[in-house]
């Protein structure tokens, strides 16, 4: 009588599958980890830790803004390498958990814009968050960076709606000549217009340019849109792009998420092989 011989199916841990998870969150968790050491540094530099009086408003911060984002990063990168090159089923479905977690943050944030953006809800916000940068523009210099960035660099713009609202700052009020402010009456270098002739740029180009008589045509020297506008036509500009991103980046934390789930059961079901 022929003896059957019957084949004991079990899963293997893909090799591939799991370097690819480690290497990725790595790489991740190492970013993390360089983006969280910068905002901490950009903390201790201004002293925030010992005094969070000089924070004038946490959220928009810029350096506690790298912290928060590197802190996530870091704690999803560890999670999954770690998890990964252990073999920990306890690591990897946190790593799923946290994952998750920030779909369905992005998912709700897309939808608040999409529900917000005709409401002025958005762009409520935005304002206020540029009258608090202006109105404390030189008391914390990463602000400042901040807003010079998104004034020169990003935009090209000047103010909230215009330059005029720059007369918020105690700096730039044309009242401050009156207690010998020589930038009263201006706004901040990075309003100007880069000249095609100027390999430096003139960091005193914006004095005087809101006073009355100024000599030259002002929309030749300064921007004169302000950055809500600009900002609204920036996203118009780029909204396709931007979804695209969005969308490319929603796949491929799903695509994690399921790769580390069926590495999760193929370790799982390693473990009850040897149970």
């Amino acid at each position: 009588m022929p003896v059957r011989k019957y084949r004991n199916e079990t899963r293997e841990v893909s090799c591939c599958m799991k370097y690819l998870i480690f290497v990725c969150n790595t790489a991740l968790w190492m970013t993390g980890l360089v983006i969280l050491a910068a905002g901490i540094w950009a903390w201790n530099e201004k002293d925030a830790f010992s005094n969070l009086n000089k924070i004038t408003l946490l959220v928009l911060d810029p350096a506690f803004v790298l912290i928060c984002i590197g802190s996530v990063a870091f704690l999803i990168g560890f999670t999954g390498s770690v998890g990964a090159l252990r073999e920990n089923t306890c690591l990897l479905g946190t790593f799923i958990i946290l994952v998750c977690v920030l779909l369905v943050v992005e998912v709700c944030f897309g939808i608040m814009y999409l529900v917000l953006k005709d409401k002025g809800w958005i762009k409520d916000q935005a304002t206020e968050g540029l009258r608090a940068f202006i109105i404390h523009y030189r008391e914390d210099p990463d602000q400042q960076n901040l807003i010079d960035w998104i004034q020169e660099d990003w935009l090209q713009c000047c103010g909230i709606e215009g330059p005029k609202d720059w007369d918020s700052n105690n700096y730039f009020n044309c009242s401050s000549s009156a207690i010998g402010s020589r930038e009263a009456c201006g706004v901040p270098f990075s309003c100007c217009r880069r000249q095609t002739h100027e390999l430096i740029k003139n960091k005193q180009c914006g004095y005087d340019v809101r006073k009355e008589g100024y000599n030259f045509e002002i929309a030749k020297i300064i921007y004169d849109k302000g950055c809500v506008q600009a900002g609204e036509e920036w996203m118009e500009r780029n909204l396709i792009l931007i979804l695209t991103s969005a969308i490319i980046a929603i796949f491929f934390q799903i695509l994690f998420v399921i790769f580390t789930q069926n590495l999760r059961s193929d370790i799982n079901a390693q473990k009850s092989k040897w149970h």
